[in-house]
Parts: C-alpha cells; structure tokens; sequence
C-alpha cells in the first residue's frame, strides 16, 4: 500500500511501538512450529517481534527462516524489513519478504498457504485513497465471504477479513484496529464476520490515546478460530502501554460476554453480563417506542460556508442584510435548556453569537438587490464558490433545505442528549439535527420523556464516539432511541428546563427515573441501578479520554 503523509503514524509496523509488537506476537504465536504471517510489514518491526517470541520458544535461526512471512508494498520498507532478518543472520533466501500488494499475494495462497499466526497493523486509508487495482481484489474477497463493501469502508477492514481468510483452523490473529470496528455503521458487516469466525474475540482498549498527535483510538484486536470451552467475546480495558506491558496473558480477564451473532454495535460489550441481558431485554420491551415512531431526523442546514452565511447582528447591519436572513443556531452550546425560548434567542444576539442564516431570493445574480450583489461578490472575491459544497447548487449563494424544525437534537454530544423544543421558530446548521414531529402529541412531554437513564444508556450504546471524547448520534442512529412514555404527563416540564439550564442533570435523572421507569414501566430498583450505571461507565470512559 502507498504511504501516506495523513496516515503515517498509524499506517504500518514501523510506527507501532514495540511493547504493541511483542504484546500481540507473544499471545499469537503459541508454539514453536507456528507459521506466521505479516501482511503489512513495513520496516519488519512486527518480524523482529515475531522472531524473538520464536526464540524464546527455542527455535533455532535456521528453523525461524521457514518459519516467517511477510508482504509488503513500498519496496524501500520491504529492504528495512529484510536488514532485519539479517540482523538475525536470518538471509532472504527463501523470500519471506514478499514484496507487492497483500490482496493479490492473498488470492494466490488461498489454497495453498495457511498461517498459525498473523500479526501487525495494517494501513488505516480510506476508501478515495485506496488504489482502484488493488481495491478491486480486496472487495472481491470481502465479497467471498458474504460482506458488502461500499464507498465507506477504509484499507484496514478488508486486510482483517484477508489475513482471516489466510489462517489454519485453529489460527490466531493479532491486530491494531482503529476503534471505529467496535461501533461505525461502515463495519457493521465486518463485526458480523468476525463474531461467526472466530470462537473467541479479546479485545485490548485504552483510557488514554495511544497517538498523542491524532484523534484516532486504536484497539489491539485478537482473534482465536478455536477457543475451546472458553468462547465469547471480552473487552479488557488498560490505562496505557505502560500497564499493557505489564499485562501477562495468564492475568484474569474481564469475564467472556456471550457473543450476539449480529451487526450490532460492540460498544455494549463493555458492560458486565447482567448489563448487556438488561440492555438486550429492553430491545424487545414492547411498551417502549422508538423517536423515530414519533419523530423525523434530519441533518441541519448545510451552507458549505457558515462563515459567510451565518452572521451576528452587527455584521447584518453592516451588510445592510437584515431583510434577507432568517433566524439560526449555529452551535449546541448556544441551547442550554430543553427549550429554545424567544428569550433565549433574544440573548444569543445580545451575545453577538452568529444568529441570522443568510437567506437570500432564489434568483439570478443581476435581479438580485445591490445590498445582496456586493455582498456575494465579497464571498466570490475569496473564491468560497469554487468550494464543493458551493460549487454543485445553481446558485451557490443559494442554501437549501432551510426549513424550520420543531426541535432540536444534539448532533455531537459531550455530557449528555437532548431534545430542545424549538419555540423561536429558528432553523440550525448541520452541527445540530432538525427533529419534526409526526403527530400532534405535547411536544413538552416527549422532550421531558427523553431525559432518562434508558435513552441515555441508549445513545451510548447506538452512537459512535471520538477519540476527543465526542459522542456523535446520527439521525439514523437517533432515530432507534427508545423512549419511556407512561406517566409522562407527570413530569414538571419547567423544572426540568430551569434544570438542565443549572447543570443539574444527575438530579433530573434521578426524579425522572422514579417517574418513568419506576412508576410508569415498572422497572425494579436495581434496573433503573443498572441502567443508571450503564450510562456513567460509558459516558464517563468516553469523556475520560478527551485530549487534556
């Protein structure tokens, strides 16, 4: 695979610590005869491991040089692999460095090479970057084994179904994933897979970032074809490479969760047993309706620019553009309550927050008023036209779909969701959902019902986090939010705004939980406990990892 510069830090071995190397050859490589294989072995980092675990095993130099493959595309890595197979008087005779693409070197040895051990970190690219000759092959091998790859999926998931298909039947993998394989929609197939092709899954998470100077979480993912009477799926949480190098592969796990045979997200699998039959139950709970019964999802406003086409007052003023905009929220932070109040939008202007959507007539450039002209022809003056999302409308002044919602769902999560009753009658930007009802229920009623342990366990469990520590809900995603409605016409719609506006959420939960839960679902104490302790490991670990 093609280096790239966005990905060099988690691109190939060469950049992969070494604790990271000898921690998964050492638990891959079992016994002395084990055929092992790196398919994307950079400058042999994960080789060297590989050796070592091998020597410590007692084989002899002579043995390890049949013993040890690897692929690898950039032939100036592939030489830095091979000096140190001679550092190990270990000579490329035999061509354990295969240089050339992984997928085609797959294809040739389905049927006639198979590994007890396959090792390494494989190049994290996405799809745009991904070479169409040999993207072509790996796609046909996803193919083979009942995935459907599409525009989404990165480099790293079909090297993780590749390497699979290359292993004996009582094979060990051992990768470094991004942590995106626990909970994207993208590799929903692939956790499908996986869980039906290996007995037993462990995999190796961490509360701190293992790249400083990234965003991106990584996972150590192991795989057994054959786990014996121990089968499942466990997820064994350090603090950092530290502790991981102190971890030995006979310390107790964290016990095996029976593994659901789905494309359901693993984020649950950080929960205990008792957890996940709990959060499994609730799917099925009946008296529990889903928002998207009740409601539409939708993305906000896209301008391609909200530089230019979200504007405070003064700058309204002084464009003279008062006539031509229409209300906005730009950003989460500017609803604090679970309303959105003709006050509250009356203090985002005395804020000077950016509170007026540019909303110009849908008509050529000379009807339009001269106010509007010199106004666009600043925008153009800084080329924002040529932008993509500018570029492909008529009138790339012009924003579309700039309806109004009922309310307001958080996009991008740092505490907590929510649901915001939208009384301003203001649109949003794409940073925040436009959520429209379905029926004409009280609309204080369900944004009250929506602050509750279950939906926010929920969301925890069906969203996707950052390595920053963001909780992302996309309208599809939020949309399969269960909700509690009995007894909701008991809550105090306004206490739980001046609430939420107070910061006092563990408190809402607490009377809501007694109304919903408690009184209006009949849930015991100890789910509502368990529910309660769901949300606050999830949401607590997510955050825990926020870049200081």
């Amino acid at each position: 695979m093609k280096r790239l510069p966005t990905h060099r830090k988690l691109r190939g071995s060469y950049y992969t610590p070494k604790v990271i190397c000898d921690f998964l050859a050492s638990w891959a490589i079992t016994s002395s005869e084990a055929a092992v294989l790196e398919p994307s072995c950079g400058d042999g980092a994960f080789i060297e491991a590989a050796i070592e675990r091998l020597l410590g095993l007692g084989v002899t130099k002579k043995n390890i040089s049949k013993q040890i493959s690897g692929v690898e595309y950039d032939q100036k890595e592939a030489l830095k692999a091979i000096e140190r197979l001679e550092k190990y008087c270990i000579s490329q005779s035999q061509k354990q460095i295969h240089i050339g693409d992984f997928f085609a070197y797959c294809v040739k040895h389905l049927n006639d090479q198979k590994f007890d051990a396959i090792i390494g970190n494989p190049p994290f690219i996405r799809y745009q970057y991904f070479p169409e000759e040999h993207r072509v092959i790996a796609f046909q091998l996803m193919k083979l084994m009942g995935l459907r790859p599409n525009r989404l999926t990165n480099v790293w998931v079909p090297f993780l179904v590749a390497s699979a298909l290359l292993l004996k039947k009582h094979g060990r993998l051992a990768m470094v994933i991004p942590a995106e394989l626990l909970q994207v929609n993208y590799a929903a197939d692939l956790r499908y897979f996986l869980s039906n092709y290996y007995s037993r899954i462990t995999i190796f998470t961490f509360k701190k970032l293992l790249f400083d100077d990234i965003q991106q979480e990584v996972v150590l993912f192991t795989g057994e074809r054959d786990g014996h009477e121990k089968t499942g799926i466990t997820i064994v949480e350090l603090n950092d490479l530290d502790e991981l190098s102190r971890y030995k592969h006979t310390s107790a796990e964290s016990e095996l969760k029976l593994m659901d045979h789905s494309t359901e997200k693993w984020t649950q699998y950080y929960l205990t047993n008792d957890e996940i039959h709990l959060v499994r139950k609730l799917r099925q709970d009946r008296r529990l309706c889903v928002l998207g019964d009740i409601a539409e999802v939708d993305v906000g406003v896209v301008t391609g620019m909200n530089d230019f086409f979200v504007l405070s007052k003064p700058q309204t003023t002084e464009y003279r553009l008062d006539k031509y905009t229409q209300r906005v929220v730009g950003r989460s932070g500017h609803l604090q309550g679970i309303i959105f109040s003709e006050e509250d939008f009356q203090e985002n202007i005395r804020k000077k927050f950016p509170a007026f959507l540019l909303d110009l007539p849908p008509v050529n450039f000379d009807k339009l008023p001269k106010t509007a002209q010199e106004y666009v022809l600043s925008g153009e003056k800084q080329s924002l036209h040529k932008g993509y999302k500018c570029s492909i409308r008529k009138l790339w002044y012009i924003v579309p779909s700039v309806w109004v919602p009922d309310a307001f769902m958080l996009r991008q999560i740092h505490y907590h969701p929510k649901i915001v009753l939208n009384d301003a009658k203001a649109t949003c930007t794409d940073t925040i959902h436009r959520v429209r009802f379905k029926n004409s229920l009280d609309k204080k009623y369900f944004a009250g019902a929506f602050l509750n342990s279950l939906t926010f366990s929920f969301s925890e469990i069906i969203g996707r986090s950052y390595g920053g520590g963001v909780l992302e809900l996309e309208p599809n995603e939020a949309e399969k939010l269960p909700l509690p409605f009995p007894c909701s016409e008991k809550l105090d719609f306004d206490f739980l705004d001046k609430s939420l506006r107070c910061g006092e959420v563990e408190h809402v939960l607490k009377i809501n939980d007694g109304i919903l839960l408690r009184k209006g679902l009949g849930f015991s104490e100890s789910e509502v406990s368990l529910l309660q302790n769901i949300w606050y490991k999830l949401r607590n670990r997510r955050i825990g990892r926020k870049k200081k």
